[in-house]
């Protein structure tokens, strides 16, 4: 009766460290510091489409300084902390989007792609 229970508790223990082992080699690291940015072009009642850009912390940390510069006019923000999606409306006939932090990550986007 005592087998049983041991070479169960020994099973178990075994899928345990099985699980686990195969969780962090198929999970992907996290990168400290990751942005991304998704202009899109979405109706709004008695407007019309309006184009607007949600800039992404996809990274493990904060990210510090962030300016979204629309050539003209610019946004920012002074803290982006990891999984925050803020939306920004750029001015009017606005044709690209650069984002850059403290952190030296550059991400240029075309607003006009995500007319279409």
């Amino acid at each position: 009766m005592v087998k049983p229970v041991i070479y169960g508790a020994i099973g178990g223990g075994v899928a345990v460290a099985i699980a686990v082992i195969v969780i962090f080699a198929i999970h992907p690291a996290t990168e400290q510091y990751a942005l991304t940015v998704e202009p899109r072009t979405e109706m709004v009642m008695g407007v019309g489409n309006v184009v607007r850009v949600y800039v992404q912390n996809t990274g493990s940390s904060p990210l510090t300084n962030v300016k979204i510069d629309y050539g003209t006019t610019s946004d920012t923000l002074p803290v982006l902390n990891p999984g925050e999606h803020p939306m920004f409306s750029p001015p009017e006939g606005t044709k690209m989007v650069t984002v850059t932090n403290d952190q030296g990550i550059t991400v240029m986007k075309s607003l006009t792609d995500s007319m279409q």
